[in-house]
């Protein structure tokens, strides 16, 4: 297969002088993740969704802050993206997103942009249909965070990552996910009303010798608990990766938490997916 066969278009574009409020609109209209930025009929560069959503953390005082919806697109965007040709294989088409880190390249011949492939349109390739090992053979390990950990510590780890984090309870058990999509398209107002910048008392893990004890801890205006999807979608590591592809497919997700026993041993990700096809 080429990237004429799984590529999309018509392709929604934005301009640099648009705004991210625009652009972020467009995404969530049209279901989309990302967005090229064209000038003059020229392709300029690409804004995605990490984009937006890793400008939300706040390392100077509110008032120097600019709105982000108010931030030209051009600001944020990558500029100058790479482009395939129509008949660039999928299997190098991969191993681009893979060694490069992309998640999305476009599509163009002659000049003229004509499409786009993302991780998803990836999963259209028969190759992906060839990987019939169990989840527990693909997957990773995730990084945590706990419902009460700040905005700022949540996109921090994200970064360090580059991968969205499980939100656990004081007990470990998940409680929530947090993708760049969360991010994106937060609202930056906490959820529950009187609890910003308030003590409240949590519970610790028990001890060895099994007693809970409590402590106080203050809550940041906005923490992962305000952010994350929940509830977590869970699988046995034993999970065929066709049956895993069809879970993701049916509830709309590109993740699943590998969970056994009742412990969380890793999350099988469409990224994985995809490093496989590269091989």
């Amino acid at each position: 297969m080429f990237a004429r066969d799984i590529m999309n278009a018509p392709v929604q574009v934005v301009s640099p002088d648009a705004t991210v409020a625009h652009a972020r609109n467009l995404m969530v209209r049209h279901h989309i993740s990302r967005l090229p930025v064209m000038e003059n009929g020229v392709l300029v560069g690409i804004i995605t969704k990490k984009d937006i959503a890793y400008r939300m953390r706040k390392g100077e005082p509110a008032w120097r802050r600019r709105p982000l919806d108010r931030i030209p697109v051009g600001v944020l965007m990558t500029e100058h993206p790479v482009v395939v040709e129509p008949d660039t294989g999928v299997r190098e088409i991969a191993r681009m997103f893979t060694k490069q880190n992309f998640s999305s390249v476009p599509v163009v011949e002659g000049g003229v942009m004509i499409g786009i492939i993302t991780k998803t349109d990836l999963m259209k390739s028969a190759l992906v249909r060839q990987i019939t090992w169990p989840v527990g053979d693909v997957m990773e390990d995730v990084p945590v965070v706990t419902r009460y950990h700040s905005l700022n510590h949540v996109i921090s780890v994200m970064r360090e990552r580059n991968d969205k984090v499980l939100v656990t309870e004081d007990d470990g058990t998940p409680a929530g996910i947090i993708s760049e999509t969360n991010l994106a398209f937060y609202e930056d107002e906490p959820k529950i009303a009187g609890v910003m910048g308030k003590d409240v008392t949590i519970k610790r893990r028990e001890t060895a010798d099994g007693v809970r004890g409590s402590a106080l801890m203050a809550v940041a205006s906005v923490t992962a608990g305000d952010v994350m999807t929940s509830p977590v979608l869970t699988v046995p590591p034993g999970t065929p990766v066709p049956d895993a592809l069809v879970m993701m497919e049916k509830h709309h997700v590109n993740s699943l938490v590998v969970m056994e026993n009742g412990t969380v041993t890793g999350i099988i990700k469409r990224d994985d997916i995809i490093k496989e096809v590269a091989k």
